[in-house]
């Protein structure tokens, strides 16, 4: 089963950037989404898969018509919160009332149901799995926030199992849909996303594609747009992540669907017997 997911948000909403972080900061730059989805619209045209989209609330509000286009084209639409806060850095009434407004923009903006959430950065830890019990309070029945190794934003390293599950916390079940990890070593990498992805060379991903049974992509508007100016404010090592491998980026992520066959999150959640994946007790 591989999974093709895009987190819809702007050019400039880099986590833990101190010049990008506010939405009144966000006022100071030009936006690119336009060209960001027309970017990903010419990749469904040569490969002819379906993706679940998950979207800043935030950008509902500020391209309504952008928005309601990817809903209106067939694809799944989760939240990716309202304001791309690291998850972490909110306490619980925050994060509910963020992702709560998200929720209903979205819905407004589409006029269908969210089920589906994604934290930005897979910001959910040790430290704040009771995130996990706020989506079930809000209605959201599948997440793919877990990120099971280290990462500079978070991760929960100790999430044994990188494949569909169902989560356990204070009594509500979730379920969840991981980003994928490959073994290496004995230790779990990833290459299925993001910077990533941009960094390896397609054969390699080749390589660790087919054997995994299991695959969580996970791509952004600005991973395709070599143009885009560089974001002030980035130390070099988070300027190297942010910004490698974008020329070539398009090209190989059409190389990748043209060689597996990828579906989105309903789809998988249908195809699923939940009764017989692993459960996980937080």
């Amino acid at each position: 089963m591989k999974i093709l997911t895009f987190d819809i948000e702007e050019w400039y909403h880099l986590l833990d950037n101190p010049d990008t972080k506010t939405e009144h900061q966000w006022s100071n730059f030009d936006s690119r989404i336009r060209l960001g989805m027309d970017l990903i619209y010419d990749i469904f045209e040569k490969t002819k898969k379906s993706a679940t989209f998950f979207v800043v609330g935030w950008m509902a509000e500020k391209h309504p018509e952008i928005i309601k286009e990817i809903s209106d084209r067939g694809f799944e639409i989760g939240s990716h919160t309202h304001l791309h806060q690291l998850a972490y850095e909110l306490d619980r009434k925050t994060f509910y009332h963020d992702v709560q407004k998200s929720i209903k923009t979205l819905e407004d903006c589409t006029g269908k149901k969210v089920s589906s959430f994604r934290a930005p950065g897979f910001s959910i830890t040790e430290n704040n799995k009771w995130a996990f019990e706020v989506l079930h309070e809000l209605g959201i029945t599948k997440d793919s926030s877990v990120f099971p190794a280290g990462r500079a934003h978070g991760g929960l390293p100790s999430y044994n199992f990188a494949i569909p599950s169902i989560i356990e916390y204070n009594g509500i079940k979730l379920k969840e849909f991981p980003i994928n990890t490959h073994t290496i070593l004995g230790k779990p990498f990833i290459f299925s996303g993001g910077g990533y992805f941009r960094l390896l060379p397609y054969e390699l991903i080749k390589s660790f594609t087919k054997k995994s049974d299991y695959v969580m992509s996970y791509f952004h508007p600005r991973d395709f747009d070599s143009d885009q100016p560089i974001v002030p404010g980035l130390s070099l090592p988070r300027r190297f992540k942010s910004y490698v491998g974008i020329k070539n980026c398009k090209s190989k992520l059409e190389q990748w669907l043209s060689d597996f066959d990828f579906i989105d999150l309903n789809q998988a959640d249908q195809s699923i017997n939940w009764d017989q994946v692993p459960i996980v007790k937080l």
